[in-house]
């Protein structure tokens, strides 16, 4: 029975994650650069390691990617199923703002998982592209050879916490109370036809 073990990592830090603001598509700040390329040594083997390596479209999620593999020569697949959230019209807003302009719409999408205010993604839906990743991961796992699967995804805070939601399968409220940090590692491994949490915001090498 093939076991495929999932491995999440964050991207590095920007400037706004740095100043609590929905990201839209912006770069990786200074801090983040040089946080990705101490990492380096610690990363390149878990990505040597893998049997795929892919990382969202975007270009934070792609320089991550490319900091942390250095020179290991790994080629990462670019998947749109590891987009950010689509927070529409947000994007590259602050939390304050958002919040002083439309606190009722703040509410709404905090409590209302069907609720997308902001004319993007509801919670519904990132969970439902996050189950649809696990997914395509089990897929992938059944075509190696060995029975074991070796996956790495750099994407982003929120799409590892919607993948931790249904790989648990928590409620959707439980989203909003994990915290990843940049740059961390989230294993998931699944077996026997259910995943489970092997670890979570480890910023260690992962084996």
């Amino acid at each position: 029975m093939t076991i495929t073990r999932l491995t999440l990592i964050s991207h590095a830090s920007t400037a706004a994650l740095r100043a609590a603001a929905f990201p839209a598509d912006e770069p990786l700040d200074d801090g983040g650069r040089a946080d990705a390329s101490a990492l380096a040594g610690a990363r390149r083997a878990l990505l040597g390691a893998a049997d795929l390596v892919g990382c969202g479209p975007e270009r934070r999620a792609v320089e991550t990617t490319r900091l942390l593999a250095d020179d290991a020569g790994v080629t990462a697949a670019v998947d749109d199923g590891w987009r950010d959230w689509d927070l529409g019209r947000w994007r590259g807003r602050t939390w304050d703002e958002v919040g002083r302009d439309t606190p009722d719409e703040i509410t709404s999408w905090m409590t209302d998982p069907a609720a997308s205010p902001h004319g993007g993604e509801s919670l519904d839906a990132l969970l439902a592209r996050a189950e649809a990743q696990l997914a395509s991961s089990v897929d992938v796992g059944t075509v190696t050879h060995d029975g074991f699967a070796r996956i790495v995804a750099v994407t982003h805070p929120a799409v590892i916490r919607a993948a931790i939601v249904v790989a648990i399968r928590a409620t959707a409220e439980s989203f909003w109370r994990i915290d990843i940090p940049p740059l961390s590692v989230t294993t998931l491994q699944h077996h026997g036809g259910r995943w489970t949490l092997r670890a979570a915001g480890r910023h260690e090498a992962v084996g």
